[in-house]
């Protein structure tokens, strides 16, 4: 092991990425609440709730966000609940359930894909402030990178202190658009607000939609709720992003859809920056710059510290110099423009996610001894079942949710399967 509960790294509290967290050195409640709060509550989170609400219509979007939000409520609380009794990380509890070897691939799997996410929103926060103010994109990805990183390399009570800061000032922004919204459009036209998807997509699809945003790092959620004192506490902490968090961003970025603030709301969804950028003086001005740094420097950060915790694990290093290199190669890809086409990559490799996590959820709540085995196939088996039903789902009867479905298509596989290989 290359971590102790003694460790120091530039006068920095270990990280545990080897072991779990002691209970000498968990967290409270508010502490790892804040972490989980301020995470999903972003402006890239509010657009797909945008999107659902222009394609379904007002009051069928916000079932659809709603119905998301429980399944969430669900899956990370069950995953948040085993990390806060264990204070093991996503990639010890995958080596559990899928092996001393086998865990690579799963853990390394999403560990990739929140890297992903990483230079998406950094070369995002780039993008935005030149559409928004002229600025140049490279520079504001470089210096926005770097700031993003050392968020990450200061580790998870850095992350805490962001998100307590990042969930109260998005309010504050969110409000603000809002009221300058309502001054020129009725809010009262929100409720019958029909949408414009003309029956593009399904409830089931909008269902899907919602959870990609956050299907990799929910599953991941170990990373942030192993800090937790206990079990209930992690649920707590993780019950603040799903439903709360995650509903305030989604549900503003429908609002702002259906008072007809958004000129192609299909594409762009709930976006509303824009609405605080044009023509309402220095300070707002200002105050929407800050809030993308700190908006975008939350998700980049706590995704940075999912990949880097995972990584860490896998190469038997120290999480902060996994930290700098991943980091690198983040803002090398955000820089070369490659960001922009990770979006449609990772939604749809996140319909892999949920049949992963379930595989988890139904392994680590069975009565089982201590593992010592190296790869566990009906682990994999039962993944790869749930993968398929999803992707079946996904093509023959779109208007059911592939992510839900391959969450409990996986499940229902790998208990059916264990138990037959007990029986044999």
């Amino acid at each position: 092991m290359t971590s102790s509960v003694d460790d120091k790294q530039g006068g920095l509290e270990s990280e545990f990425e080897h072991s779990p967290v002691p209970q000498s050195h968990r967290k409270g409640l508010a502490t790892v609440a804040a972490v989980w709060f301020g995470f999903p509550m972003i402006l890239t989170n509010a657009v797909p709730g945008g999107v659902v609400v222009a394609m379904l219509g007002f009051w069928k979007g916000l079932g659809a966000i709603a119905a998301a939000n429980l399944v969430m409520l669900l899956y990370v609380g069950l995953l948040s609940h085993r990390a806060g009794s264990t204070g093991r990380s996503f990639a010890l509890q995958a080596t559990e359930t899928f092996g001393k070897v086998g865990y690579i691939i799963a853990s390394g799997f999403l560990a990739t894909i929140v890297v992903g996410w990483f230079a998406f929103n950094t070369g995002a926060t780039g993008a935005t402030l030149n559409s928004s103010f002229g600025w140049n994109k490279d520079i504001v990805i470089v210096v926005a990178g770097l700031a993003f990183i050392a968020i990450t390399y200061a580790g998870i009570r850095a992350l805490s202190l962001l998100g307590a800061i990042a969930a109260p000032l998005f309010i504050l922004v969110a409000v603000i658009a809002l009221v300058i919204v309502a001054r020129s459009n009725d809010l009262g036209k929100v409720f019958s607000y029909q949408g414009v998807g003309g029956g593009a997509m399904t409830f089931g699809v909008a269902v899907s939609v919602i959870m990609a945003t956050f299907a990799d790092s929910g599953t991941m959620t170990a990373d942030f709720t192993r800090w937790s004192r206990n079990g209930r506490e992690a649920v707590i902490a993780s019950a603040t992003a799903f439903p709360v968090a995650s509903m305030i961003a989604q549900v503003t970025g429908g609002l702002v859809v259906a008072a007809g603030a958004i000129a192609d709301p299909a594409t762009d969804g709930g976006n509303f920056l824009p609405i605080l950028t044009h023509g309402h003086g220095v300070a707002l001005s200002a105050l929407a710059a800050v809030f993308v740094f700190v908006n975008l420097g939350s998700v980049c950060s706590h995704c940075l510290y999912n990949g880097a915790v995972g990584w860490s694990h896998i190469l038997r290093g120290r999480m902060r110099i996994v930290t700098l290199v991943l980091g690198v190669v983040g803002l090398i890809v955000a820089l070369a423009g490659v960001w922009s086409f990770f979006l449609s990559w990772l939604v749809i490799l996140s319909v892999f996610v949920p049949p992963l996590g379930g595989v988890l959820i139904a392994d680590q709540f069975r009565r089982h001894g201590p593992r010592d085995e190296t790869f566990r196939p009906t682990a994999f088996v039962a993944w790869g079942i749930g993968a398929a039903g999803a992707a079946l789902v996904h093509w023959v009867v779109p208007q059911f949710s592939d992510a839900v479905t391959g969450l409990v298509v996986a499940i229902v596989a790998y208990l059916v399967i264990e138990r037959v290989r007990v029986q044999a």
